[in-house]
């Protein structure tokens, strides 16, 4: 039997895997619609490249197919203005799985910078948020905000101005967050709810707060732990807090470094900390009340590792501040546990602790003394974490 060519080439067709395809789109009065229409209409594997220049965006972008890049001409090169966004969303919504962002800024979104929800295998390389007026509580809470995913990858971002957190992965497992700058943010950089997170060689400055490591309740993936925070520069993060009221991390203290709230299992080493007024380290547990009985409140075996200190805890954002000045010799030591839980230090490492001995008790309660805590019990276990190493393959180019 003789098939036609025709019919042939349509069953060669069907059997041959699709080629990607490359969607170019260009700055210009209609490029909003073409690049909302690219993320539409995109298949897996297609790549979309954004040409250098600035996008006047009137509305917020979103994508819901996998497998897709987003790259543009880099972080300085193409930038996406949201200036005059219309409504609160964020600046870009992805929904789907195997997503790469790439070398591309976000400016003035109204809501968050760029949202990933249950988004696995998400990688965001070279992407920088930032709000140009500065520290504003009017400015989005998030820059780079992954939530419910498993599988993140945040490599040389930069994010400014948020008035949450600058980068937050948030009940997501197997996160990595590194070679990125967090500035001027009310976080800098935000793990939350999560699971098998490591977060090393960033730079957090400027913020309220460091780097921040915490559980809350009612939450719908409880139970973060196993989290690495190592070899980051933390420093001068001494700006006051302009989080709206309400926001949880509106009560984090001008001058906090790194923070570890209710969480298990966490490892902070060979970091710098310098000129964080309030403390260098500080791990204590959750202090409202909760209803939730899936909830621990305290913090469990943290870990202070080798760090160095260079000033720190010399003006502590504390009650009582004058008098634990007068009492430590005028600077306060650079670990602050508040004594609830469970914390191992190596030898030599200099704190203080606040003794409380319920939680959800405030400073009215504390008895400082200084930090009496034992060593590390073994090798902390890094298996399991950080994101998979199948997602620097996409980080070529």
């Amino acid at each position: 039997m003789t098939i036609r060519p025709t019919l042939a080439a349509a069953l060669l067709a069907t059997a041959a895997p699709a080629i990607a395809a490359t969607h170019d789109i260009a700055p210009g009065e209609n490029a909003q619609e073409a690049l909302q229409e690219a993320l539409i209409l995109t298949e897996p594997g297609d790549e979309i490249v954004l040409a250098a220049g600035r996008y006047e965006l009137t509305d917020g972008l979103s994508l819901d197919v996998d497998g897709v890049t987003l790259r543009g001409a880099g972080m300085e090169g193409t930038v996406l203005d949201f200036t005059t966004q219309a409504g609160s969303g964020e600046g870009l919504l992805v929904t789907s799985d195997n997503v790469t962002l790439r070398d591309f800024a976000l400016e003035n979104p109204k809501g968050d910078g760029i949202k990933s929800k249950g988004a696995d295998n998400i990688v965001y390389h070279r992407i920088r948020v930032t709000w140009t007026r500065g520290p504003h509580p009017e400015n989005g809470a998030y820059g780079i905000y992954p939530v419910e995913s498993d599988g993140v990858l945040v490599d040389g971002a930069k994010v400014t101005g948020a008035s949450d957190a600058g980068i937050y992965v948030g009940q997501s497992n197997h996160i990595t967050v590194r070679n990125s700058i967090a500035e001027a943010n009310v976080a800098g950089i935000e793990i939350e709810n999560s699971r098998n997170a490591l977060v090393e060689h960033n730079v957090a400055t400027r913020n309220t707060g460091g780097i921040l490591v915490f559980d809350l309740p009612a939450l719908p993936v409880m139970g973060g732990g196993n989290v690495i925070v190592a070899n980051n520069l933390v420093v001068a993060n001494d700006t006051p807090n302009f989080a709206p009221p309400g926001n949880i991390v509106a009560g984090v203290r001008r001058g906090t470094g790194i923070l570890v709230m209710a969480n298990d299992k966490v490892l902070i080493e060979n970091n710098i900390l310098a000129q964080n007024p309030t403390a260098p380290v500080m791990v204590i547990a959750y202090t409202q009340g909760f209803d939730d009985e899936r909830y621990n409140p305290l913090p469990r075996d943290v870990v202070v590792g080798d760090n160095l200190y260079d000033g720190g805890g010399y003006d502590p954002q504390l009650d009582g501040a004058e008098m634990l000045l007068a009492a430590f010799g005028g600077e306060l030591p650079p670990v602050l546990w508040d004594g609830l839980g469970s914390l191992s230090a190596v030898e030599g490492t200099s704190g203080w602790s606040l003794n409380l001995t319920e939680q959800g008790k405030g400073l009215d309660a504390a008895q400082p003394g200084p930090l009496a805590v034992s060593a590390p019990a073994g090798e902390f276990d890094r298996s399991g974490i950080g994101a998979p190493s199948a997602l620097d393959e996409r980080l070529g180019g």
